[in-house]
């Protein structure tokens, strides 16, 4: 891992790095140097980055208010990442498959899993390195990711033993291998739907809910489109964070 600066703001220390070919953000407490402190993974939606201003807005919160470390990296051919040849050509052509009179929402699943049979290894490693620091520690793991950060996610919480928590959402199980590795995962879940999502049909967002097989999970449906979460939803994430990350 190396990094390739670092700012403070607000309390909060803001650390950019590059592990092999991944960029990275890691965000901790200014005044606390010490770990080991839980930690959450951050995945991107579609077309956005690791600084994207949902990610950076609660990962401060979670520094914070609960003196969580954050980490967040960008997925092939987004942020700081080159553009990928194999996943350009397969989003130009569900485009124009959609434009044909294709469903949308299995197009976008199968993209997503061919992504996270790179993403997974790729977080994993990112966790490995972050808690290697001694200001973050091998503490306690949550994964936070909706749209694409859910699509992403899924399979990773279900690979990853370390992750105790996780904040999934807008998005279904529109296609198998979704459901499947839903019914891998065991740890407590707060899931978001939006109920007008014009990207997720309801049917399979509630689907996907209905495969995790956590016994606690926690559907949380409101009004909107795909981009219209409610903002008091980050308020039940720090709550839900802090009472299923603590150190033991």
């Amino acid at each position: 891992m190396r990094f390739t600066s670092e700012t403070s703001s607000d309390g909060v220390r803001e650390q950019l790095f590059v592990l092999d070919d991944v960029p990275g953000a890691l965000w901790t407490p200014a005044a606390d140097a010490a770990g080991p402190r839980p930690l959450i993974l951050m995945g991107h939606g579609g077309g956005q980055h690791k600084k994207a201003p949902d990610i950076t807005r609660r990962a401060h919160r979670f520094v914070t208010e609960c003196g969580f470390a954050v980490v967040a990296a960008d997925v092939p051919g987004h942020g700081d990442r080159p553009p990928h040849e194999e996943y350009d050509r397969v989003a130009s052509e569900n485009q124009a498959r959609v434009a044909a009179g294709a469903e949308l929402a299995p197009l976008i699943a199968e993209f997503q899993a061919l992504v996270a049979r790179r993403t997974v290894p790729e977080w994993q490693a990112v966790l490995d390195a972050v808690q290697r620091l001694g200001h973050v520690g091998a503490g306690p793991v949550g994964y936070w990711g909706v749209s694409l950060g859910c699509g992403l996610g899924v399979p990773f919480v279900a690979a990853e033993p370390r992750v105790r928590a996780a904040v999934l959402g807008l998005g279904g199980a529109s296609a198998s291998s979704s459901a499947e590795n839903a019914a891998l995962i065991t740890v407590p879940v707060e899931f978001l739907v939006q109920w007008d999502d014009e990207r997720v049909p309801r049917e399979q967002g509630l689907a996907l809910f209905d495969a995790l097989a956590s016994s606690e999970k926690t559907l949380h449906a409101n009004p909107g489109k795909h981009g219209d979460l409610p903002e008091f939803e980050l308020d039940s994430t720090v709550r839900f964070f802090s009472r299923h990350l603590r150190l033991t």
